[in-house]
């Protein structure tokens, strides 16, 4: 770990504070423009594709499948050919409170997961609030796995994965799967997962001054297009509240300790594993909302992603044995 890497980041976002009351256009902006400074992801092939209906970008590593995993993450049986030609897929939902963010804004931290498990993604441009409130995103993000399943990828060869909002998407995706009767994918992992819309977290006064990006005020600001006066205390909006996890795959919640929505992870990952749910919480020391973008300057973000690309490699390969 390290306190002067950790500093650094918290000042580098303390400089771009969020503002929630901003017209939906103005955060969509800005936000692009702060994801997309850097230089293209390296590593991966990146190609413009349409999953579900919805425009989507599919990352592949340089090499084809299984090419760009690092030492010490792949699994004893390739989670790329494990099944023969059926590819693997990790399904990925981008963040951005529901309002912001596209497969372009995320594109750095889904290349770094293809890099590490050698896994083709499929990036989902879901549609966004205040155009297309709840429940759109919901409604692209079960159409974009029927999507998968349809063109004869096993559930078991998916795994399901996203950040903030996104990340909040794949749980409710696995929700609404369940509920459809579709079978189920291998496993999900979410990093800083939204799935609290009331707000009502403790972490959203305790982690106040510590989290440099967040406060409840900007986050209930932002919340209310994606609400459209709905009532938030329903499962789909708020599972970690309200939804019953139970046969759902496992499930892997990472989570900074400097955020606010950190109950988000810790009380949907207890109602988990009260439900019988294999689920792995897995919260970092001292760092913000969804640190693992901070790949190469952070070593807690290398860290968590390397930890989250064995969970996939090994969820995929205990998926195959299954099959067999």
């Amino acid at each position: 770990m390290s306190t002067a890497q950790r500093a650094t980041v918290d000042a580098l976002m303390r400089q771009v504070p969020f503002d929630g009351s901003l017209p939906p256009e103005r955060m969509r902006k800005d936000f692009e423009a702060q994801m997309t400074a850097g230089p293209a992801p390296a590593g991966v092939t990146v190609t413009p594709s349409v999953l579900g209906g919805r425009p989507a970008l599919t990352v592949e590593p340089e090499g084809g499948p299984a090419a760009g995993t690092a030492a010490g993450t792949a699994p004893a049986t390739d989670p790329a050919t494990a099944t023969g030609t059926d590819p693997a897929t990790i399904l990925y939902f981008h963040g951005g409170a529901w309002v912001f963010g596209s497969p372009e804004t995320a594109l750095q931290l889904t290349a770094a997961l293809v890099r590490r498990t050698g896994v083709r993604a499929v990036s989902v441009d879901y549609r966004l609030a205040p155009e297309h409130p709840f429940p759109a995103a919901v409604e692209d993000g079960l159409a974009a796995y029927r999507g998968l399943l349809d063109q004869g990828v096993p559930a078991g060869r998916i795994v399901l994965a996203g950040d903030s909002a996104g990340g909040g998407l794949a749980i409710v995706t696995l929700l609404t799967a369940r509920e459809a009767g579709l079978p189920l994918p291998a496993a999900a992992v979410v990093f800083s997962p939204g799935l609290d819309a009331t707000l009502s977290g403790e972490s959203m006064t305790t982690k106040h001054e510590a989290d440099p990006v967040f406060t409840r005020a900007d986050l209930a600001a932002v919340f209310t297009h994606h609400l459209a006066g709905q009532d938030p205390a329903q499962p789909l909006l708020s599972p970690a509240l309200h939804a019953d996890p139970a046969g759902l795959p496992p499930l892997l919640l990472q989570a900074g300790s400097n955020e606010v929505l950190l109950d988000d992870s810790t009380r949907f990952a207890a109602r988990a594993a009260a439900a019988g749910v294999d689920v792995r919480l897995d919260v970092t020391a001292d760092v913000p909302h969804v640190f693992q973008a901070f790949e190469g300057l952070l070593d807690e973000a290398d860290a968590a992603l390397d930890r989250a690309a064995r969970f996939v490699t090994d969820a995929l390969a205990r998926a195959a044995e299954k099959a067999w």
